[in-house]
């Protein structure tokens, strides 16, 4: 877990899951210990530092989390489990390879990596690989711009707090933006966008990362909810930078004018989401 990092959420609605897990998130939710969503990032962050700084390093925790995502819209509650084992068995492999052995083997213990792999292996065989599939992705540093494409400007929802430098990044308390829709116009809209893609730009939308999105959509339920949060990085952009991001209206905009022949309208709007979202990335190399 990275303090400045974003996050695109699958909410399931408890109905999708099967016995016995769906009564687990049941009585989940109406526990009075479990984390709350104020804190819950903190949580998260909390744990993986615990594990990263032991001595010696636990990459992966021994057991998977049993904590969750919860919303209710009206009588329904939905769902997204944290799945901190499975994301972070997924990180490490990614991690590893495209890390140098050498240096990888400063990060981690080489007996230790290669455990943790061998474990993953053993978990794939058994478990199959449906059970790879991840409620949650993360990213650090910036936000993909095909993950703006699910979501419509008018489902942004801005809450301006302190952006303290000494304050816990991790927290969403007092500052947020996030996107919420259903998972029907989720899917609509990135069927239009790789449609659009693929009839004005032919393949080259696999750069755009808009097909591996929709078929990552298509795995949950129809019912679902879709989130976007913007977690930490809301804390690397002051309130004026906050109210002018407009990246989900940007990149729809800049996707209706390429399909309306509106050439340099949809390259001004695409180039104003990707400049903004470089400069953030930039800000990594700073510290």
């Amino acid at each position: 877990m990275l303090p400045y990092a974003a996050y695109l959420r699958v909410y399931e609605p408890l109905t999708a899951f099967a016995e016995p897990e769906r009564k687990l998130w049941a009585d989940y939710a109406d526990s009075r210990d479990r984390p709350r969503r104020a804190n819950a990032l903190n949580a998260e962050h909390g744990e993986s530092v615990m594990r990263l700084l032991g001595m010696p390093p636990e990459p992966v925790p021994a057991q998977e989390s049993p904590n969750a995502y919860l919303r209710r819209v009206e009588d329904r509650l939905y769902v997204c489990p944290w799945q901190t084992r499975l994301r972070s068995w997924l990180a490490f492999s990614r991690l590893r390879g495209s890390t140098p052995a050498k240096l990888m083997d400063r990060l981690v213990p080489k007996a230790i990596a290669e455990q943790t792999a061998d474990d993953f292996d053993r978990f794939k065989r058994q478990a199959g690989s449906s059970a790879l599939r991840t409620h949650i992705r993360t990213t650090a540093w910036h936000v993909p711009p095909s993950w703006f494409v699910p979501f419509d400007g008018n489902e942004r929802w801005l809450v301006l707090g302190s952006t303290n430098p000494g304050q816990d990044v991790t927290t969403t308390t007092g500052r947020n933006l996030i996107y919420v829709t259903s998972m029907a116009q989720a899917r609509r809209r990135a069927a239009r966008a790789l449609n659009v893609l693929r009839r004005h730009l032919g393949d080259v939308s696999s750069n755009f990362d808009v097909e591996d999105i929709a078929r990552w959509l298509e795995e949950f339920h129809p019912h679902s909810l879709v989130e976007l949060d913007y977690g930490g990085l809301v804390h690397l952009m002051n309130d004026d930078a906050l109210q002018a991001d407009q990246s989900v209206a940007e990149l729809a905009a800049a996707l209706t004018g390429l399909d309306t022949g509106q050439e340099e309208l949809a390259y001004a709007m695409y180039q104003r989401v990707i400049l903004r979202w470089k400069s953030m990335q930039q800000l990594e190399s700073a510290n």
